[in-house]
């Protein structure tokens, strides 16, 4: 059987695709990936004549895949798929036109038995984690069991071969990601962990924290050195600090094997002398960690962050101490708030001090705390469905009036560039009011791309390299 993967744009490794691809080839079966931003999507299905199609789809991109799949389904007699964070949370994906099966969290083996069983002429009757849609009605599967640790490491390595031979600029990134493990201890009210795990204890489930073993994963980052190089690692797990003992191996075992420097994410409340010094010794050269929002109520009230302004500026002092660059993670526009909570945020960021800080505006996913919050006590425009799956172009929550909105959109643009420059802050109290406009988009994108790639991500380039990944990143507009 033939599966062909489509997506809109690539700006970061899709290692849900690629562990699922990994895993169809190793028994026995055909996957293409088609990428909309490199070749016309519609032209690759009709050249590749695949029995099965699959989208990934994130919240406020499932118009852009479903109206595809219409497309793709009045041309071609093929079964369509959809999985990702979007169809687990909202399965009703299921009963829009074309649809033919939505898989509800994890998609390796529930996708590999679905391809077995159409190879064999059945369907989706009985396979666990898909729900679709038969004579009857609408059929749900119940869910299998969350991979576990060992599970996991006996899974294939990501089919990167797969992406490098469909994407370029993938191709051509020396800077390249791995996920050492699976699921979030905390339960933010703005994350999907809340909510996933809640969907797994409902069926009897644990979403624990699961984590490859570090002979997994070390040996994942070999293979791809080896075969594509490597000049710098970002690790993409939610919080790489979060088991010490397992960090402590690691730090042991990585600096002789790879030796490569690595970017991770960190939680403020989690770092002390100690855990950064293992950190450093391990070859860490920069982090990130959320501040999220810089009004107290706003933080652990709202956000349920449960973290002190003291844990974040001690994070701060200490991994400046240990010289590892560290960049924040900040919200706007948070529902309850407005601009002047936003300017609290500002302050924060300005007295930590961070190499770059990140700011988007808050998206209310669906089925999160917030998100919910949000859509019921009235503070959304419209629904989750009019999303546009961007955390840079506009807000959608509402505020007070139409300027505050654009005081908060505008200050977005300008926010990092104000937190590396602290006198410019009288200037940008006074621009935030003027029209949304191309030169703030401009300054809040260059600023970030130098400060990324100089401070956080320090590696050398060639001119050509340089060429090439700055105009990557500039047509990338959603982030």
């Amino acid at each position: 059987m033939h599966l062909a993967f489509i997506v809109r744009e690539i700006d970061n490794e899709p290692h849900g695709i690629l562990l699922i691809a990994a895993l169809l080839k190793q028994h026995g079966h055909r996957v293409s990936l088609a990428v909309a931003s490199e070749e016309d999507p519609v032209d690759a299905v009709l050249k590749l004549r695949p029995d099965v199609v699959g989208y990934t789809v994130y919240t406020g991109t499932q118009r852009y895949y479903l109206e595809l799949n219409r497309r793709i389904k009045s041309l071609l007699p093929v079964v369509s798929i959809f999985g990702g964070p979007h169809p687990t949370f909202f399965p009703e994906l299921i009963d829009e036109e074309g649809v033919d099966g939505v898989c509800v969290g994890e998609g390796e083996y529930a996708t590999l038995e679905l391809m077995d069983a159409l190879a064999e002429g059945k369907g989706f009757t009985g396979i666990r984690n898909w729900i679709y849609k038969n004579e009857n009605g609408v059929v749900r599967n119940p869910l299998r069991p969350l991979l576990t640790a060992t599970e996991m490491d006996e899974l294939p390595f990501a089919d990167r071969e797969l992406l490098y031979a469909a994407h370029a600029p993938s191709r051509n990134n020396r800077i390249r990601p791995f996920i050492t493990g699976r699921g979030c201890p905390y339960n933010c009210s703005f994350c999907f962990n809340r909510a996933y795990s809640q969907l797994y204890e409902s069926e009897g489930h644990s979403a624990n924290l699961r984590r490859r073993s570090v002979e997994s994963v070390l040996s994942e980052i070999e293979e791809v050195q080896s075969r594509h190089g490597l000049a710098f690692i970002t690790f993409m797990d939610d919080t790489f600090i979060v088991q010490r003992r397992w960090l402590e191996e690691f730090a042991q075992a990585y600096p002789q094997r790879v030796g490569l420097p690595f970017w991770c994410q960190v939680r403020a409340n989690l770092v002390d002398e100690r855990m950064a010094g293992i950190l450093k010794q391990a070859g860490c050269v920069s982090v990130s960690y959320g501040i999220e929002a810089g009004n107290d109520r706003l933080r652990n009230e709202i956000l349920n962050r449960n973290m002190t302004r003291e844990q974040i500026l001690g994070a701060a002092r200490i991994l400046r101490g240990h010289r590892i660059a560290f960049s924040t993670n900040n919200m706007l526009g948070l529902p309850t708030g407005g601009f002047a909570e936003d300017l609290e945020t500002l302050a924060l960021n300005i007295q930590a001090g961070p190499a770059y800080a990140n700011v988007f505006l808050y998206q209310p996913y669906p089925k999160t705390q917030l998100g919910e919050m949000a859509l019921q006590e009235g503070y959304m425009h419209g629904t989750f469905d009019d999303l546009s799956g961007s955390v840079t172009l506009g807000t959608p929550i509402r505020f007070g009036s139409e300027a505050e909105t654009r005081q908060i959109e505008n200050l977005q643009k300008l926010f990092a560039l104000t937190v590396e420059f602290p006198f410019l802050l009288p200037l940008v109290r006074r621009l935030v009011n003027l029209p949304h406009n191309g030169v703030f988009w401009f300054i809040y994108k260059a600023w970030k791309g130098y400060a990324m790639k100089k401070r956080m991500f320090p590696y050398p380039l060639s001119a050509g390299e340089y060429v090439r990944s700055a105009l990557q990143y500039m047509r990338i507009r959603s982030q």
